[in-house]
């Protein structure tokens, strides 16, 4: 079902639309939040690591991410289970690098994560990419749109059921097939000199 996203009707909404719907369903949910990452490169402005790493400054950039693990590390626990699954091309590109660190900041705190080689879904991706996803609990999804460079520009609010419950059936797949963060982080991503990525 997953590849097949894009063939299914759903409302679309602007990035502001988007935040305004997600928030109460987010408050809301009845079983896990799911997050399907597929794009290799996003545009995170308003996050100051992602900001010091285009800058070219690595060390302030993990010494923000640093912080950031402080502040989470304070919040009150969810009553819900998040998973993600983070696809990856070789090489990484320069936000992955960045990101693998935020998550290994969260991981063990309030999100599993794994991580699955972009060949391991090709079979899926005859067509076009697989969609980036946000499924909360068993009666919202949203596919979230990006434009060419990667900003967030809205989404696409999907409530049937059916589709719903075959998406988080495709998603736990994936999920089982993929691997343990912390050991792909630790073999990948850690020995990895600072990434090449100004602005």
């Amino acid at each position: 079902m997953l590849e097949r996203i894009h063939e299914i009707t759903g409302a679309t909404l602007s990035a502001d639309d988007y935040l305004d719907d997600f928030w109460p369903n987010f408050r809301n949910i009845d079983d896990m939040l799911w997050t399907l990452e597929r794009i290799q490169s996003f545009c995170e402005a308003g996050e100051p690591s992602w900001v010091a790493m285009m800058q070219g400054d690595w060390a302030r950039s993990l010494r923000l991410i640093d912080d950031e693990r402080g502040a989470t590390r304070e919040r009150r626990p969810e009553n819900f289970a998040r998973r993600r699954i983070r696809i990856v091309e070789q090489p990484v590109t320069p936000y992955v690098q960045w990101e693998m660190h935020v998550l290994a900041a969260r991981t063990g705190t309030s999100e599993q994560v794994r991580v699955l080689d972009a060949q391991h879904v090709a079979d899926l991706e005859i067509d076009r990419r697989l969609p980036e996803l946000v499924v909360l609990g068993s009666t919202v999804m949203y596919e979230v749109t990006y434009d060419a460079l990667g900003t967030h520009n809205g989404a696409r609010r999907i409530d049937d059921p059916e589709v719903i419950a075959a998406c988080r059936g495709d998603l736990d797949k994936l999920f089982t097939a993929g691997e343990d963060f912390r050991a792909y982080y630790e073999r990948e991503i850690a020995p990895l000199p600072a990434p090449r990525a100004t602005v």
